[in-house]
């Protein structure tokens, strides 16, 4: 999972800080990496590295990255490795100049790297889909750049801009959504014909004249001063040319509404609005609508206490204490500055963070019956020690309800989840599942009420893309072959291997 972000500001105003501003917003969608790319004076201005974006930016680089347009990404490698040579933005210095931030995942990127090998003869330097997917944008914008001569200076019009991703789009598979600079014409923004992956875009309007934002959430855009406009459709592609002019155009044949559903159960930003659905308020339906199904299996409960696993299960949790008309409390303090742990490599590694990353209050436990409320169970690593936590801080009995159904099918559209043998409900019935993490009873959301819930409000032509519960993959080219590759490449095994490569090829970046 990655977040991404594109800026068009006023000429004369450099939007640096813009970009790092956005990006901090945007930090929980990928810790691993974070980069920045400007243009000035018709030039690239890039700074990216491993890391927080606090960590990398310091007051050297915002210096030096000027200019008024400029893209920005924050990231959790899905495909690939972790080394710096892999974080993003990339760019290529033909056709124009032309850079990339791409958030999700190419199902077919094997075979769009032979076709870019033996066909237009280009050169991979990193194992990133991003990077072929800024190579097949390349390609096809020299294929229509027909008026681009040796001796003339080089000429685009947004008839090539469209057409080139309209040609991207009819082989490109899989969940993308990108931002992408044009050297010397402006900011191009698209998003695959499915939608799976968010992107929204945004505007202000000053004295000196307008300015624009595209960003994978839409906090991003209000929490720096912008108002938003409204979701890059499904094969939809805008362009905002250097000047602030804005054009747009459905770049796809067939085009379907299918956001991925996990952006409402944990990704995104509680504060956000996606394809026209409030997180939050998702969330808080999630809740209410679990709560009425305990209340129906279990009408005569003895929960003292509904208490939430911080920081996504919060919502849900507060709604379902309301709904069952017991005590919410706040029984779990987090460490802010430990990471994710379900996608982080080593299982021995993960157990150790769990216990670092939260601490319980033991007042809130003591002599109690306990609903404890998390967003989704990945692994049940996490699960399994809070239910101990919570009977060593003196619980009499520990309730585990999960806002999302049993994960059983790994995410192929961005999201790092484990190997399918590593998922909990793997095999496992819920009664199993109970028994393995060592709780009184456990609840999980059914899918049926998960889509009710989370689409609540919306436009009814949404249907989400809920592969990692149901197994159904929207863009219809995954097939087992392809699932069997994913669980070699996302084992433990695998990542620790490759977090071994990563640390030996950025000693070699570093001694040069």
């Amino acid at each position: 999972m990655c977040g991404i972000l594109g800026v068009v500001g006023r000429q004369g105003f450099h939007i640096n800080q813009l970009l790092y501003d956005g990006l901090t917003v945007l930090q929980h969608r990928g810790q691993d990496a974070a980069g920045i790319m400007t243009e000035h004076d018709g030039q690239f201005r890039l700074r990216k590295s491993n890391g927080l974006v606090s960590d990398i930016f310091y007051t050297r680089h915002m210096q030096r990255l000027q200019g008024h347009i400029g893209i920005g990404h924050v990231r959790y490698p899905t495909a690939g490795s972790s080394s710096k040579a892999e974080s993003q933005p990339f760019y290529v210095n033909s056709p124009y100049g032309l850079s990339i931030a791409h958030n999700g995942n190419l199902t077919n990127a094997s075979d769009l790297r032979k076709i870019l090998s033996n066909k237009y003869h280009r050169h991979m330097n990193t194992q990133s889909d991003s990077e072929i997917l800024l190579n097949i944008l390349a390609v096809e914008l020299t294929k229509y750049s027909s008026d681009i001569s040796i001796e003339g200076e080089p000429h685009l019009d947004i008839e090539t801009v469209f057409k080139a991703i309209n040609a991207l789009n009819t082989y490109v598979k899989g969940g993308y959504a990108c931002v992408s600079m044009i050297s010397g014409y402006g900011l191009l923004a698209f998003r695959d014909p499915n939608g799976i992956r968010p992107l929204v875009y945004g505007k202000r309007d000053t004295e000196e004249g307008v300015e624009w934002i595209v960003a994978s959430e839409s906090v991003a855009i209000t929490a720096l001063g912008f108002e938003v406009v409204s979701d890059v459709k499904p094969g939809e592609a805008i362009f905002i040319s250097s000047s602030g002019h804005l054009f747009s155009r459905v770049c796809a044949k067939e085009t379907k509404s299918n956001p991925c559903i996990f952006e409402y159960v944990y990704f995104a930003r509680p504060d956000s609005v996606i394809d026209g659905i409030s997180v939050y308020e998702a969330r808080l339906n999630q809740g209410k609508i679990l709560a009425e199904r305990i209340l129906s299996e279990w009408p005569d409960h003895d929960i003292d206490a509904v208490i939430p696993i911080p920081d996504s299960g919060r919502i849900a949790a507060l709604q379902m204490a309301s709904s069952l008309k017991v005590p919410y409390r706040e029984g779990f303090v987090k460490n802010r500055y430990i990471g994710r742990t379900f996608i982080m490599p080593g299982q021995s590694l993960r157990e150790k963070s769990v216990r670092r990353k939260l601490n319980a209050i033991d007042d809130e436990f003591r002599g109690k019956n306990v609903l404890l409320v998390d967003d989704s169970i990945v692994r049940g690593t996490t699960s399994k020690q809070i239910v101990e936590m919570a009977r060593e801080s003196g619980a009499s009995k520990v309730y585990f309800a999960s806002a999302a159904p049993p994960v059983r099918f790994p995410n192929v559209y961005g999201i790092d989840m484990p190997a399918t043998s590593e998922f909990i409900a793997n095999n496992r019935t819920i009664e199993e599942i109970n028994e393995h993490i060592g709780s009184d009873k456990l609840f999980y959301q059914t899918l049926e009420d998960l889509i009710k819930s989370t689409k609540h409000s919306s436009r009814a032509e949404i249907k989400f893309d809920s592969s990692c519960f149901d197994g159904v993959y929207v863009t219809g080219d995954v097939t087992d072959e392809y699932l069997q590759l994913l669980h070699q490449q996302r084992n433990d095994n695998a990542k620790q291997m490759n977090q071994d490569d990563d640390q030996i090829l950025d000693i070699h970046n570093d001694s040069n």
